[in-house]
Protein backbone atom coordinates (compact mmCIF):
# COMPACT_ATOMS: atom_id res chain seq x y z
CA UNK A 1 0.00 0.00 0.00
CA UNK A 2 1.48 3.59 -0.78
CA UNK A 3 1.71 5.58 2.03
CA UNK A 4 1.81 9.40 2.42
CA UNK A 5 4.52 11.62 2.51
CA UNK A 6 2.47 13.91 5.22
CA UNK A 7 -0.67 13.94 7.25
CA UNK A 8 -3.07 16.61 8.20
CA UNK A 9 -5.75 17.28 10.79
CA UNK A 10 -8.45 19.53 10.11
CA UNK A 11 -10.60 20.99 7.75
CA UNK A 12 -11.49 24.45 8.12
CA UNK A 13 -10.76 26.69 5.62
CA UNK A 14 -6.70 26.73 6.10
CA UNK A 15 -6.24 23.52 6.69
CA UNK A 16 -8.15 22.33 3.54
CA UNK A 17 -5.92 24.94 1.37
CA UNK A 18 -3.06 24.10 3.04
CA UNK A 19 -3.78 20.59 2.03
CA UNK A 20 -4.86 20.94 -1.57
CA UNK A 21 -1.46 23.44 -1.61
CA UNK A 22 0.47 20.00 -0.10
CA UNK A 23 -1.25 17.57 -3.05
CA UNK A 24 -0.54 19.93 -5.80
CA UNK A 25 3.02 19.92 -5.13
CA UNK A 26 3.05 16.60 -5.51
CA UNK A 27 2.84 15.28 -2.08
CA UNK A 28 0.73 12.06 -1.31
CA UNK A 29 -1.19 13.92 1.97
CA UNK A 30 -3.56 12.22 3.94
CA UNK A 31 -6.40 14.27 5.55
CA UNK A 32 -8.87 14.11 8.79
CA UNK A 33 -11.17 15.63 10.24
CA UNK A 34 -13.71 14.72 13.35
CA UNK A 35 -16.59 15.48 11.23
CA UNK A 36 -16.68 12.34 9.02
CA UNK A 37 -18.68 14.55 6.43
CA UNK A 38 -16.49 17.21 5.93
CA UNK A 39 -13.47 14.62 5.03
CA UNK A 40 -16.02 13.22 2.66
CA UNK A 41 -16.74 16.54 1.22
CA UNK A 42 -13.51 17.66 0.67
CA UNK A 43 -11.79 14.64 -1.20
CA UNK A 44 -14.73 14.67 -3.36
CA UNK A 45 -14.89 18.42 -4.42
CA UNK A 46 -10.84 19.06 -3.87
CA UNK A 47 -10.04 20.13 -7.74
CA UNK A 48 -8.17 22.81 -9.11
CA UNK A 49 -10.94 24.89 -9.05
CA UNK A 50 -9.31 27.25 -6.49
CA UNK A 51 -7.23 28.77 -9.62
CA UNK A 52 -3.99 26.98 -9.20
CA UNK A 53 -1.52 27.81 -10.97
CA UNK A 54 -0.76 27.07 -14.15
CA UNK A 55 1.71 24.73 -14.87
CA UNK A 56 1.49 22.47 -11.29
CA UNK A 57 -0.52 18.89 -11.65
CA UNK A 58 -3.90 18.55 -13.25
CA UNK A 59 -7.22 17.93 -11.79
CA UNK A 60 -7.05 14.06 -11.49
CA UNK A 61 -3.48 14.13 -10.00
CA UNK A 62 -4.47 16.63 -7.50
CA UNK A 63 -6.78 14.49 -5.95
CA UNK A 64 -4.91 11.26 -6.48
CA UNK A 65 -2.41 12.86 -3.95
CA UNK A 66 -5.30 13.78 -1.32
CA UNK A 67 -6.62 10.91 0.90
CA UNK A 68 -9.57 10.65 3.22
CA UNK A 69 -9.30 9.06 6.37
CA UNK A 70 -11.96 8.75 8.54
CA UNK A 71 -10.46 7.26 12.09
CA UNK A 72 -7.04 8.72 13.96
CA UNK A 73 -5.60 4.91 13.32
CA UNK A 74 -6.80 4.73 9.86
CA UNK A 75 -4.68 8.10 9.40
CA UNK A 76 -2.02 7.50 11.29
CA UNK A 77 -1.38 3.78 9.76
CA UNK A 78 -1.26 5.63 6.26
CA UNK A 79 1.33 7.81 6.74
CA UNK A 80 5.15 7.19 6.17
CA UNK A 81 7.74 6.88 8.92
CA UNK A 82 8.94 9.14 10.51
CA UNK A 83 4.98 10.06 10.72
CA UNK A 84 4.44 13.89 9.61
CA UNK A 85 1.16 15.46 10.90
CA UNK A 86 0.15 19.06 10.41
CA UNK A 87 -1.84 20.21 13.30
CA UNK A 88 -4.44 23.57 11.93
CA UNK A 89 -7.07 22.87 14.96
CA UNK A 90 -8.24 25.65 16.93
CA UNK A 91 -5.38 26.78 19.41
CA UNK A 92 -5.55 25.61 23.22
CA UNK A 93 -7.45 22.95 24.49
CA UNK A 94 -8.24 21.29 21.20
CA UNK A 95 -4.25 20.82 19.96
CA UNK A 96 -3.64 19.60 23.56
CA UNK A 97 -6.40 16.54 23.10
CA UNK A 98 -5.41 15.93 20.17
CA UNK A 99 -1.98 15.25 20.84
CA UNK A 100 -2.95 13.43 23.94
CA UNK A 101 -5.15 10.92 21.37
CA UNK A 102 -2.13 10.92 18.41
CA UNK A 103 0.83 10.11 21.17
CA UNK A 104 -0.02 6.51 21.99
CA UNK A 105 -0.04 5.62 18.14
CA UNK A 106 2.77 7.08 16.83
CA UNK A 107 6.14 5.50 16.69
CA UNK A 108 10.05 7.16 17.98
CA UNK A 109 10.58 10.09 15.97
CA UNK A 110 7.47 10.86 14.27
CA UNK A 111 6.46 14.63 14.41
CA UNK A 112 3.50 16.79 15.18
CA UNK A 113 3.71 19.86 13.53
CA UNK A 114 1.39 22.49 15.25
CA UNK A 115 0.47 24.96 12.33
CA UNK A 116 -2.22 27.32 14.28
CA UNK A 117 -1.36 30.51 16.58
CA UNK A 118 -0.51 28.56 19.56
CA UNK A 119 1.37 30.45 22.25
CA UNK A 120 5.17 29.87 22.43
CA UNK A 121 5.15 28.94 25.74
CA UNK A 122 2.42 26.08 25.18
CA UNK A 123 4.48 25.06 22.37
CA UNK A 124 7.34 24.48 24.66
CA UNK A 125 5.34 22.85 27.18
CA UNK A 126 4.06 20.21 24.59
CA UNK A 127 7.86 19.86 23.17
CA UNK A 128 8.46 18.74 26.59
CA UNK A 129 5.80 16.64 27.38
CA UNK A 130 6.16 14.48 23.98
CA UNK A 131 9.81 14.41 24.59
CA UNK A 132 9.37 12.34 27.21
CA UNK A 133 7.84 9.60 24.47
CA UNK A 134 10.52 10.15 21.95
CA UNK A 135 8.10 12.21 19.95
CA UNK A 136 9.28 15.32 18.18
CA UNK A 137 6.85 18.80 18.50
CA UNK A 138 7.27 21.36 16.11
CA UNK A 139 5.01 24.73 16.88
CA UNK A 140 4.95 26.11 13.14
CA UNK A 141 4.14 29.75 12.60
CA UNK A 142 1.93 30.53 9.23
CA UNK A 143 1.06 33.56 7.73
CA UNK A 144 -0.76 34.49 4.40
CA UNK A 145 -4.55 33.57 5.12
CA UNK A 146 -6.45 31.10 3.00
CA UNK A 147 -4.86 32.65 0.05
CA UNK A 148 -1.44 32.07 1.56
CA UNK A 149 -2.13 28.36 2.65
CA UNK A 150 -3.29 27.54 -1.20
CA UNK A 151 -0.77 28.96 -3.14
CA UNK A 152 2.29 29.35 -1.14
CA UNK A 153 2.12 30.70 2.77
CA UNK A 154 5.28 32.39 4.99
CA UNK A 155 5.93 29.38 7.48
CA UNK A 156 8.07 29.77 10.48
CA UNK A 157 9.03 26.72 12.48
CA UNK A 158 10.40 26.33 15.63
CA UNK A 159 11.71 22.87 17.47
CA UNK A 160 14.67 20.52 17.20
CA UNK A 161 16.47 20.63 13.96
CA UNK A 162 16.45 16.69 13.11
CA UNK A 163 12.98 17.41 13.02
CA UNK A 164 13.30 19.97 10.98
CA UNK A 165 14.97 18.28 8.05
CA UNK A 166 12.50 15.61 7.88
CA UNK A 167 9.69 17.77 7.04
CA UNK A 168 12.09 20.38 5.13
CA UNK A 169 11.87 19.26 1.56
CA UNK A 170 7.66 19.41 1.39
CA UNK A 171 7.47 22.93 3.70
CA UNK A 172 10.41 24.46 0.85
CA UNK A 173 7.86 22.95 -2.20
CA UNK A 174 4.71 24.90 -0.31
CA UNK A 175 6.04 27.84 1.00
CA UNK A 176 6.09 31.00 -1.13
CA UNK A 177 9.43 33.05 -2.49
CA UNK A 178 11.23 35.98 -1.15
CA UNK A 179 12.25 38.76 -3.86
CA UNK A 180 14.92 36.20 -4.87
CA UNK A 181 13.38 32.95 -5.35
CA UNK A 182 13.73 31.46 -2.34
CA UNK A 183 10.93 29.46 -0.42
CA UNK A 184 10.27 31.60 2.05
CA UNK A 185 10.65 29.21 5.10
CA UNK A 186 13.60 28.45 7.36
CA UNK A 187 14.21 26.82 10.96
CA UNK A 188 13.32 29.91 13.30
CA UNK A 189 15.33 28.19 16.18
CA UNK A 190 14.56 25.47 18.74
CA UNK A 191 11.67 25.03 21.22
CA UNK A 192 8.79 27.64 21.07
CA UNK A 193 10.57 30.07 18.71
CA UNK A 194 8.25 29.50 15.76
CA UNK A 195 5.15 30.26 17.44
CA UNK A 196 7.20 33.16 19.29
CA UNK A 197 7.96 34.84 15.73
CA UNK A 198 4.81 34.35 13.94
CA UNK A 199 3.03 36.44 17.34
CA UNK A 200 5.44 38.99 16.79
CA UNK A 201 4.40 39.10 13.26
CA UNK A 202 0.97 39.61 13.90
CA UNK A 203 1.89 42.52 16.44
CA UNK A 204 3.53 44.02 13.51
CA UNK A 205 0.42 43.53 11.63
CA UNK A 206 -2.14 44.83 13.89
CA UNK A 207 0.34 48.25 14.07
CA UNK A 208 -0.04 48.21 10.41
CA UNK A 209 -3.36 47.87 10.13
CA UNK A 210 -4.14 50.29 12.72
CA UNK A 211 -1.71 52.65 10.78
CA UNK A 212 -3.78 52.19 7.68
CA UNK A 213 -7.02 52.78 9.71
CA UNK A 214 -5.61 56.24 10.92
CA UNK A 215 -4.52 57.27 7.28
CA UNK A 216 -8.53 56.20 5.71
CA UNK A 217 -9.63 58.33 9.05
CA UNK A 218 -7.74 61.78 8.17
CA UNK A 219 -8.13 61.31 4.35
CA UNK A 220 -11.77 60.78 4.66
CA UNK A 221 -13.28 62.43 7.29
CA UNK A 222 -10.23 65.69 7.32
CA UNK A 223 -9.41 65.72 3.06
CA UNK A 224 -13.00 64.76 2.24
CA UNK A 225 -11.92 62.00 -0.14
CA UNK A 226 -14.48 59.64 -2.16
CA UNK A 227 -14.49 56.14 -1.65
CA UNK A 228 -13.29 55.71 -5.30
CA UNK A 229 -10.70 58.67 -4.86
CA UNK A 230 -9.21 56.90 -1.57
CA UNK A 231 -8.67 53.66 -3.58
CA UNK A 232 -6.60 55.57 -6.53
CA UNK A 233 -4.82 57.50 -3.84
CA UNK A 234 -3.99 53.95 -1.97
CA UNK A 235 -2.82 52.72 -5.13
CA UNK A 236 -0.65 55.38 -5.29
CA UNK A 237 1.06 54.59 -2.07
CA UNK A 238 1.99 51.32 -3.22
CA UNK A 239 4.12 52.75 -5.75
CA UNK A 240 6.50 54.02 -3.31
CA UNK A 241 9.17 51.48 -2.66
CA UNK A 242 8.97 51.44 0.91
CA UNK A 243 4.88 51.46 1.52
CA UNK A 244 4.31 48.70 -1.41
CA UNK A 245 2.91 45.90 0.25
CA UNK A 246 -0.03 43.45 0.40
CA UNK A 247 -1.46 45.09 2.87
CA UNK A 248 -1.60 48.56 1.14
CA UNK A 249 -2.84 47.08 -2.14
CA UNK A 250 -6.08 44.86 -0.49
CA UNK A 251 -6.49 48.25 1.27
CA UNK A 252 -7.08 49.97 -2.11
CA UNK A 253 -9.20 47.19 -3.21
CA UNK A 254 -11.50 47.51 -0.59
CA UNK A 255 -12.29 51.27 -0.84
CA UNK A 256 -14.36 50.37 -4.03
CA UNK A 257 -16.06 47.00 -3.77
CA UNK A 258 -19.42 47.49 -3.82
CA UNK A 259 -21.99 45.78 -1.56
CA UNK A 260 -23.24 42.35 -3.03
CA UNK A 261 -26.54 42.37 -1.53
CA UNK A 262 -27.40 45.56 -3.05
CA UNK A 263 -29.03 44.60 -6.55
CA UNK A 264 -29.50 48.47 -7.57
CA UNK A 265 -28.19 50.06 -10.22
CA UNK A 266 -25.93 52.39 -7.94
CA UNK A 267 -24.99 50.25 -4.63
CA UNK A 268 -23.37 51.26 -1.74
CA UNK A 269 -19.74 50.82 -0.97
CA UNK A 270 -19.44 48.10 1.00
CA UNK A 271 -16.57 49.81 3.39
CA UNK A 272 -19.86 52.51 4.53
CA UNK A 273 -21.70 49.18 5.52
CA UNK A 274 -19.30 47.55 8.17
CA UNK A 275 -19.60 48.14 11.78
CA UNK A 276 -16.21 49.92 12.97
CA UNK A 277 -15.79 47.48 15.70
CA UNK A 278 -12.61 45.13 14.92
CA UNK A 279 -12.18 41.94 16.66
CA UNK A 280 -8.93 40.06 17.56
CA UNK A 281 -8.17 36.23 18.47
CA UNK A 282 -5.26 37.07 20.88
CA UNK A 283 -1.99 37.41 19.25
CA UNK A 284 -1.98 40.79 19.22
CA UNK A 285 -2.48 40.73 23.28
CA UNK A 286 -0.03 38.03 23.87
CA UNK A 287 2.85 40.98 21.76
CA UNK A 288 1.64 43.26 24.04
CA UNK A 289 1.97 40.76 27.41
CA UNK A 290 5.58 39.42 26.34
CA UNK A 291 6.58 43.31 25.49
CA UNK A 292 6.20 44.04 28.46
CA UNK A 293 7.41 40.98 30.53
CA UNK A 294 10.50 41.55 28.54
CA UNK A 295 11.04 45.12 29.03
CA UNK A 296 10.58 45.81 25.31
CA UNK A 297 8.59 49.25 24.21
CA UNK A 298 6.27 48.48 21.68
CA UNK A 299 3.74 51.67 21.55
CA UNK A 300 2.55 51.00 18.56
CA UNK A 301 1.68 47.48 18.91
CA UNK A 302 0.08 48.28 22.28
CA UNK A 303 -2.09 51.28 20.73
CA UNK A 304 -3.32 49.35 17.98
CA UNK A 305 -4.91 46.77 20.55
CA UNK A 306 -6.25 49.12 22.64
CA UNK A 307 -7.54 50.98 18.98
CA UNK A 308 -9.67 47.23 19.02
CA UNK A 309 -10.46 47.35 22.30
CA UNK A 310 -12.18 50.71 22.50
CA UNK A 311 -13.75 49.86 18.51
CA UNK A 312 -15.81 47.37 20.02
CA UNK A 313 -17.23 49.72 22.67
CA UNK A 314 -19.39 51.06 20.50
CA UNK A 315 -22.46 51.61 22.69
CA UNK A 316 -20.10 53.64 25.29
CA UNK A 317 -18.69 55.90 22.16
CA UNK A 318 -21.77 56.37 20.79
CA UNK A 319 -23.48 57.40 24.62
CA UNK A 320 -20.29 59.81 25.06
CA UNK A 321 -21.01 61.53 21.65
CA UNK A 322 -24.20 62.90 22.43
CA UNK A 323 -22.46 63.83 25.93
CA UNK A 324 -19.00 65.85 24.78
CA UNK A 325 -18.98 68.43 23.41
CA UNK A 326 -15.29 68.54 21.28
CA UNK A 327 -13.71 71.67 20.34
CA UNK A 328 -11.76 72.18 17.55
CA UNK A 329 -9.82 74.30 15.39
CA UNK A 330 -9.45 72.82 12.34
CA UNK A 331 -10.20 74.99 9.35
CA UNK A 332 -11.82 73.63 5.78
CA UNK A 333 -9.02 72.40 3.87
CA UNK A 334 -8.37 73.96 -0.09
CA UNK A 335 -7.88 71.58 -2.85
CA UNK A 336 -4.08 72.98 -2.77
CA UNK A 337 -4.55 71.47 1.08
CA UNK A 338 -6.65 68.14 0.24
CA UNK A 339 -3.30 67.38 -2.01
CA UNK A 340 -0.50 68.48 0.51
CA UNK A 341 -2.51 66.21 2.83
CA UNK A 342 -2.20 63.19 0.66
CA UNK A 343 0.99 63.21 0.79
CA UNK A 344 2.08 64.03 4.11
CA UNK A 345 -0.26 60.78 4.57
CA UNK A 346 2.12 58.62 2.87
CA UNK A 347 4.74 60.31 4.30
CA UNK A 348 3.56 59.97 8.14
CA UNK A 349 2.34 55.97 6.96
CA UNK A 350 5.87 55.28 5.85
CA UNK A 351 7.71 56.53 8.39
CA UNK A 352 5.49 54.99 11.21
CA UNK A 353 5.27 52.00 9.38
CA UNK A 354 8.97 51.20 8.73
CA UNK A 355 9.16 51.77 13.00
CA UNK A 356 6.31 49.37 13.49
CA UNK A 357 8.76 46.47 11.87
CA UNK A 358 11.59 48.10 14.49
CA UNK A 359 9.99 47.40 17.23
CA UNK A 360 9.02 43.82 16.29
CA UNK A 361 12.57 43.07 15.40
CA UNK A 362 13.75 44.55 18.69
CA UNK A 363 11.15 42.33 20.58
CA UNK A 364 12.81 39.53 18.92
CA UNK A 365 16.31 40.48 19.49
CA UNK A 366 14.85 40.66 23.63
CA UNK A 367 13.53 36.84 23.44
CA UNK A 368 16.64 35.86 21.75
CA UNK A 369 18.62 37.08 24.37
CA UNK A 370 16.67 36.20 27.38
CA UNK A 371 15.61 32.51 25.99
CA UNK A 372 18.86 31.96 24.13
CA UNK A 373 17.39 30.79 20.81
CA UNK A 374 20.15 32.10 18.64
CA UNK A 375 17.74 33.13 15.79
CA UNK A 376 18.93 34.87 12.50
CA UNK A 377 17.13 37.72 12.49
CA UNK A 378 17.70 38.71 8.59
CA UNK A 379 16.42 35.39 7.57
CA UNK A 380 13.74 36.06 9.44
CA UNK A 381 12.68 39.35 8.08
CA UNK A 382 13.78 37.51 4.51
CA UNK A 383 10.77 34.67 5.23
CA UNK A 384 8.48 37.94 5.45
CA UNK A 385 8.84 39.18 1.88
CA UNK A 386 6.16 36.70 0.77
CA UNK A 387 2.76 35.07 1.06
CA UNK A 388 2.35 36.31 4.86
CA UNK A 389 0.32 39.51 5.08
CA UNK A 390 3.08 42.05 6.46
CA UNK A 391 5.22 41.13 2.89
CA UNK A 392 6.50 44.95 1.75
CA UNK A 393 8.89 45.95 -0.32
CA UNK A 394 10.54 47.49 2.80
CA UNK A 395 11.61 44.16 3.84
CA UNK A 396 14.04 44.16 1.37
CA UNK A 397 16.57 46.94 2.40
CA UNK A 398 15.90 45.52 6.45
CA UNK A 399 16.64 42.07 5.16
CA UNK A 400 20.52 43.19 3.98
CA UNK A 401 21.08 45.90 7.17
CA UNK A 402 20.14 42.88 9.87
CA UNK A 403 22.21 40.30 8.02
CA UNK A 404 25.03 41.85 5.46
CA UNK A 405 28.92 42.47 6.61
CA UNK A 406 29.42 45.20 8.60
CA UNK A 407 30.13 47.82 5.88
CA UNK A 408 26.84 46.92 4.14
CA UNK A 409 25.06 46.80 6.86
CA UNK A 410 26.11 50.08 8.07
CA UNK A 411 25.32 51.63 4.26
CA UNK A 412 22.37 50.33 4.81
CA UNK A 413 21.52 51.79 7.91
CA UNK A 414 22.50 55.02 7.28
CA UNK A 415 20.24 54.70 4.21
CA UNK A 416 17.53 53.87 6.52
CA UNK A 417 17.74 56.58 9.59
CA UNK A 418 18.24 59.18 6.75
CA UNK A 419 14.98 58.55 5.74
CA UNK A 420 13.58 58.80 9.21
CA UNK A 421 14.99 62.15 9.56
CA UNK A 422 14.30 64.13 6.66
CA UNK A 423 11.84 66.04 5.97
CA UNK A 424 9.21 63.37 5.63
CA UNK A 425 9.40 63.46 9.33
CA UNK A 426 7.75 67.23 9.15
CA UNK A 427 4.83 65.70 7.67
CA UNK A 428 4.84 63.23 10.28
CA UNK A 429 4.11 65.70 12.96
CA UNK A 430 1.90 67.77 10.74
CA UNK A 431 -0.64 64.55 10.40
CA UNK A 432 -0.67 64.53 14.06
CA UNK A 433 -1.01 68.32 14.27
CA UNK A 434 -4.01 68.29 12.19
CA UNK A 435 -5.63 65.28 13.48
CA UNK A 436 -5.67 66.60 17.12
CA UNK A 437 -7.18 69.84 15.67
CA UNK A 438 -9.71 67.94 13.89
CA UNK A 439 -10.49 65.83 17.25
CA UNK A 440 -9.77 62.49 14.93
CA UNK A 441 -8.02 60.03 17.49
CA UNK A 442 -5.06 58.39 15.44
CA UNK A 443 -3.48 56.38 19.20
CA UNK A 444 -0.93 54.63 16.35
CA UNK A 445 0.35 57.78 14.63
CA UNK A 446 1.22 59.05 18.07
CA UNK A 447 2.38 56.31 20.13
CA UNK A 448 4.65 56.19 16.66
CA UNK A 449 5.99 59.49 16.76
CA UNK A 450 6.42 59.04 20.91
CA UNK A 451 9.04 56.01 20.08
CA UNK A 452 10.85 57.93 17.41
CA UNK A 453 11.02 61.17 19.97
CA UNK A 454 11.83 58.71 22.63
CA UNK A 455 15.05 57.43 21.38
CA UNK A 456 16.19 60.35 19.83
CA UNK A 457 16.15 62.34 23.24
CA UNK A 458 19.35 61.68 25.21
CA UNK A 459 18.02 62.72 28.40
CA UNK A 460 14.23 61.83 29.33
CA UNK A 461 12.45 63.03 32.82
CA UNK A 462 12.34 60.23 34.62
CA UNK A 463 14.91 61.73 36.37
CA UNK A 464 12.17 63.19 38.38
CA UNK A 465 10.11 60.02 38.87
CA UNK A 466 13.54 58.80 40.39
CA UNK A 467 13.44 61.91 42.97
CA UNK A 468 9.54 61.40 43.61
CA UNK A 469 9.46 57.39 44.16
CA UNK A 470 12.82 57.63 46.28
CA UNK A 471 10.45 61.10 48.12
CA UNK A 472 7.27 58.64 49.27
CA UNK A 473 9.09 55.38 49.09
CA UNK A 474 12.36 55.38 49.86
CA UNK A 475 12.93 53.24 46.74
CA UNK A 476 16.56 54.72 46.07
CA UNK A 477 18.08 56.99 42.98
CA UNK A 478 20.65 56.93 40.68
CA UNK A 479 23.71 59.99 40.13
CA UNK A 480 24.91 60.74 36.74
CA UNK A 481 28.03 62.13 38.30
CA UNK A 482 28.81 58.92 40.48
CA UNK A 483 27.50 55.10 40.52
CA UNK A 484 25.75 53.54 42.99
CA UNK A 485 22.09 53.58 44.31
CA UNK A 486 21.20 56.77 47.06
CA UNK A 487 18.53 57.58 49.29
CA UNK A 488 17.97 60.97 51.37
CA UNK A 489 15.21 62.28 53.79
CA UNK A 490 13.54 64.56 51.49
Amino acid sequence: MNKSAIGLIGLATMGANLARNIANKGFRVSVFNRTTEKTEKFVKHATKSQSEPKGEQNVSEANSNLIGTYTLQEFVAGLETPRKIILLIKAGQAVDDMTAELSPLLDKNDIIIDCGNSHFKDTERRQKELAKHDLNFIGCGISGGEEGALHGPSLMPGGKKEAWKKIRPIFEKIAAKDFAGKPCVTHIGDFGSGHFVKMVHNGIEYAIMQLLAESYDMLKNLGGFSNSELAKIFTGYNKNPNLKSFLIEITAKIFVKKDPEDHSKNPHFLIDLIKDAAGQKGTGKWTTEIAHDLGVYAPTINAAVDARIVSGDTKTREMSQRMLKIQTTAKRLTPADKKKLVKQVENALELATMICYEQGIGLISKADKEFHWNLNRSEIIRIWQGGCIIRSGYLKDLAIALGADQKTAMTMFTKIMQNLGGDKQKSWRKVILLAVESAIPVPAFYATLNYYDSYAEARLPQNLIQAQRDFFGAHGYERTDKPGSFHIKW
